[in-house]
């Protein structure tokens, strides 16, 4: 299946790349910050949301941002993948019209939805990167949310039979991510992205089990008086550690 992100990876050397996370209200603010650090090393990507893609269209969305990137552009439909397996070629077909690199889903809808909308974009080209686990409290059952802690984890088995290699895994859960990867055979080599890095202080050197990570940064990253700066001493930082 389509690996979305390259990056360089040393034999048993972890390496991090940068997402930031446009969650916006207005395309001009987005384009500046995308052209104010999309040329730099430590980015590896740029997540639109439902802000964006809703508020303007995804293929305008797109077309702007391409013209100050060339970055990987992945749309998180937040949450993606929650409708019937026969709706996948729609959501697929979208996609690939609004020419995205890749889709997060999170199949909450169950197994039958996973691999149609898997499959689905994987027949237009379109990467796909699966979730089950968000980073705030309250979530799984076991903590007082609505959802079963061993369906979630199922998400990730069942994401990967059906050929995913990239998760994302939140960084504010690095015990219940490294449960996951170990219970549905995620290798250590696929890409995980991890939301949770900056305002919600989400610890990277707490994933060693990961060697290929994206830290996706939101809130931190936008409001930074040098964006370009903010992501320059991040990447010094994260080549420190362990």
């Amino acid at each position: 299946m389509k690996d979305l992100v390259s990056l360089a990876i040393e034999a048993g050397t972890k390496r991090f790349g940068l997402m930031p996370a446009l969650d916006l209200d207005e395309l001009d603010d987005a384009v500046r910050a995308v052209a104010s650090v999309g040329r730099l090393d430590a980015i590896c990507g740029f997540k639109v949301g439902f802000s964006l893609g809703l508020g303007f269209g995804l293929p305008e969305v797109v077309r702007r941002l391409r013209a100050v990137t060339d970055k990987p552009i992945i749309y998180d439909h937040q949450k993606g993948g929650t409708d019937i397996p026969e709706t996948g070629p729609l959501f697929a077909r979208a996609m690939a019209k609004a020419q995205v690199d890749a889709a997060i889903l999170f199949p909450q809808a169950g197994p039958k939805t996973l691999a149609a909308w898997v499959g689905a974009l994987e027949q237009q080209g379109v990467g796909v990167i699966v979730g089950g686990v968000m980073t705030h409290p309250g979530y799984l059952k076991s903590e007082g949310g609505y959802l079963d802690d061993d369906a979630v984890a199922g998400i990730y088995s069942h994401a990967v039979e059906a050929g995913v290699r990239s998760f994302v895994l939140p960084l504010t859960r690095p015990q219940a991510a490294e449960r996951i990867v170990e219970r549905s055979g995620i290798a250590a080599g696929w890409t995980c992205y991890s939301p949770g890095f900056g305002a919600q202080q989400g610890d990277p050197s707490r994933f060693g089990f990961v060697r290929r990570h994206v830290l996706i940064v939101g809130r931190a990253l936008l409001s930074a008086a040098d964006p370009a700066a903010y992501v320059n001493r991040i990447a010094e930082e994260l080549a420190r550690t362990p």
